[in-house]
């Protein structure tokens, strides 16, 4: 039974079940892998202990199911909560540049779920078009609601919406550094065919390769402040500008051809089929499937989420 003390999960009601979860959102994964890498004790904790270029889209892959959890998991998110802390608590160490580290310093986790509440709202006026000052303000209390659900220190976390503007510019401006884990990030020359394409032959992968990332890449210099264009060197035009507006309203309006449910990943919409009565409400969560488990010497590390399935599941 939860206390009344208890942080209390979001649910469908809230515009971030809405509109977090889906698949479109997959496009903002090299601008949120490289906007927390920027952060001074996240890339260090990535140069330092993380795999991910070794197995990047695994990681990727696996790493939503637990993020979309905390979310979409009900009941159940807290626990989910407890479980994606746990996997940072041996994270630390000493940077090259003499600084200590540690993954739950409360400003260097804030920092991460500040980035995955801004790319949902950046996403939204991407692909939709504008949100109203309301519907930014209803978002900004569910990411501290949602927030919460990780027991960790609420004193990094700012007071409104308009203060969030002025913390994410400040740490855009004055935290930020360009870094080996960010560049490592921006670095997709040899990004393999992701797991949906693994059906395409991959000499003709190679041949197209640079092409495909070159246009990844330049979605994600549009996505960024122009702080941290400055930051990384990245030149940025207003004909540029209008061209990115038009492709993510365009991208935007194709999502909506795509069935409402399969929109989303499987673990936001299992949350939905629980609401709907789809499913049974204590059904068990939706895990990744075993394709995307971490490396068979890896697997019990405790920085892993790497859950027990079956080596045949393909959800």
């Amino acid at each position: 039974m939860r206390s009344q003390n208890s942080p209390v999960p979001l649910g469908p009601d809230s515009l971030t079940w809405k509109y977090f979860g889906g698949w479109r959102g997959m496009l903002f994964g090299p601008w949120a892998g490289s906007m927390q890498n920027m952060h001074p004790g996240l890339g260090a904790g990535v140069e330092q202990h993380s795999k991910f270029f070794d197995e990047r889209w695994e990681r990727l892959y696996r790493s939503l199911y637990p993020i979309y959890g905390v979310v979409f998991d009900g009941p159940r998110a807290a626990e989910t909560a407890r479980q994606v802390r746990g996997y940072h608590d041996t994270i630390k160490g000493v940077d090259a540049r003499g600084r200590k580290y540690h993954a739950l310093d409360p400003d260097t986790f804030y920092w991460a779920h500040a980035t995955f509440f801004y790319s949902l709202v950046v996403s939204i006026e991407w692909f939709d078009g504008p949100l109203s000052l309301a519907d930014k303000h209803r978002l900004f209390d569910e990411h501290v609601q949602w927030y919460r659900l990780y027991g960790m220190s609420m004193r990094p976390v700012p007071e409104s919406w308009e203060a969030f503007l002025e913390y994410w510019d400040h740490i855009c401006r004055n935290v930020l550094e360009d870094n080996k884990a960010t560049r490592d990030v921006l670095d997709l020359s040899q990004l393999d065919r992701p797991p949906f394409l693994r059906w395409f032959p991959a000499p003709v992968w190679r041949a197209v390769r640079s092409v495909v990332t070159r246009g990844f890449l330049w979605l994600t210099v549009g996505l960024y402040d122009q702080p941290v264009r400055h930051l990384l060197g990245l030149s940025w035009s207003r004909p540029e500008e209008r061209l990115h507006r038009v492709i993510g309203r365009a991208i935007g309006l194709g999502t909506r051809l795509v069935p409402w449910r399969y929109r989303y990943h499987p673990r936001a919409r299992a949350g939905w089929d629980r609401e709907a009565g789809r499913i049974p409400g204590d059904a068990p969560l939706v895990h990744t499937p075993a394709r995307n488990l971490p490396p068979l010497d890896r697997r019990d590390l405790p920085i892993h989420y790497s859950p027990k399935v079956p080596a045949h599941e393909s959800r």
